[in-house]
């Protein structure tokens, strides 16, 4: 969240080399709908090779026109603007590097971070879709090819070592239905690497060593903004835009703000009129990054079934409900791969595991994280 602070003096030359070319591809709608049973028309071809995400966008702390502080010092000059519209997200990239989330958030970038509101599903935080969309779109590209097989993939360290482990089984004998099954998974798996990075960013985890995160951790749209992005890649890995990078990433591009119009996106003003209307009740205005309780309200729900958080609520009960699949076919996908969280010299603030922890584990986590907020806000208001 804070990459800005050593990206500075290089952001501009990063952002010309940011562009794409277009390409003119049919434009596909967004399927929000509280469930889905999209399935692939056939079996599309699928990227050769693909690195996996490096890190996630810089942003963003719940609340617009955010101060900041380093090591307890007002940083002068810098204000975090926070708000964007949904015509106006610029482009879409796969990937993105340290520097070019820098960027991001910096305003340099053609691609736009920071958030929205929308009348069905409340704040949406445009970088987390963005992110969970691209692990959706790496993770099927490693699974299409392995379906059926026992094997492992590692993934960078989030205080834990991160793995998933894939069981063997019998595929489908369809190719089409083998395609719509590795989709279904990978996008169930993404969503999960979005709720350990919000429980990481509770117990201590620092992408940027010394500058804390639990500002962001639990914030009212993280993961209801990382479900979206998850159903949106999935829609268009369904619909054969998996075949390539410039594919992916302009359909991206495309999509986007197509399903935030179909949510009843809402212009800068209005966004900026809701925020203010939760100043004091979600979030607090008085304070800055990275304080923790400037965010004063958090949706501790690990659940890839959820309600949006609605102002002026305290818990999640209206709006779009959105899911993702349990099950494709026979399959139970939650018996095909298992993500697991094995401990690390450097867990701060997390318990170590007798073994690992799994996704069973994450609600336990969560809970215990939102008493111990509680506490600290009685303790300190």
């Amino acid at each position: 969240m804070f990459k800005w602070v050593l990206a500075m003096g290089i952001g501009l030359l990063l952002a010309a080399c940011q562009s794409h070319d277009k390409l003119d591809l049919p434009v596909i709608e967004p399927v929000i709908t509280p469930y889905t049973f999209e399935e692939a028309s056939q079996n599309w071809p699928i990227i050769a090779s693909l690195a996996p995400p490096q890190g996630l966008r810089a942003c963003c702390a719940f609340g617009y026109n955010l101060q900041a502080e380093l090591w307890g010092l007002p940083v002068p000059f810098y204000t975090i603007d926070n708000i964007v519209e949904a015509d106006s997200l610029g482009e879409h990239h796969y990937n993105d590097s340290f520097l070019g989330a820098s960027a991001a958030l910096m305003g340099l970038s053609n691609e736009k971070i920071g958030l929205l509101y929308t009348d069905k599903s409340g704040f949406i935080d445009i970088s987390h879709v963005r992110d969970t969309a691209d692990y959706t779109f790496y993770l099927f590209s490693q699974i299409y090819p392995r379906l059926g097989q026992q094997w492992s993939l590692s993934l960078s360290e989030e205080l834990a070592d991160r793995q998933i482990h894939f069981s063997a089984f019998e595929p489908p004998k369809s190719a089409k239905q083998r395609y719509t099954l590795s989709a279904y998974l990978a996008a169930k798996l993404a969503f999960q690497l979005a709720v350990w990075h919000e429980i990481a960013q509770w117990y201590g985890y620092q992408s940027v060593p010394g500058f804390s995160e639990g500002v962001s951790a639990f914030s009212p749209e993280d993961l209801y903004s990382n479900l979206l992005g998850s159903r949106l890649a999935l829609t268009l890995i369904l619909q054969g835009r998996a075949g390539s990078l410039a594919t992916y990433s302009q359909s991206m591009e495309n999509i986007l703000p197509l399903a935030l119009h179909q949510l009843g996106s809402k212009d800068r003003k209005t966004t900026r009129k809701i925020f203010d209307s939760v100043d004091g009740l979600w979030w607090n205005s008085y304070r800055r990054v990275p304080e923790k309780f400037l965010v004063l309200t958090r949706d501790y729900q690990t659940s890839d079934q959820r309600y949006p958080l609605m102002p002026p609520q305290i818990m999640p009960s209206e709006g779009l409900f959105l899911t993702l699949p349990d099950r494709y076919l026979k399959y139970d996908l939650s018996l095909l791969a298992q993500l697991r969280l094995l401990p690390t010299g450097n867990m701060k603030q997390l318990p170590k595991p007798t073994s690992y922890w799994t996704v069973a584990d994450f609600p336990q986590l969560a809970e215990d994280a939102k008493q111990q907020d509680l506490l600290q806000q009685i303790l300190k208001p």
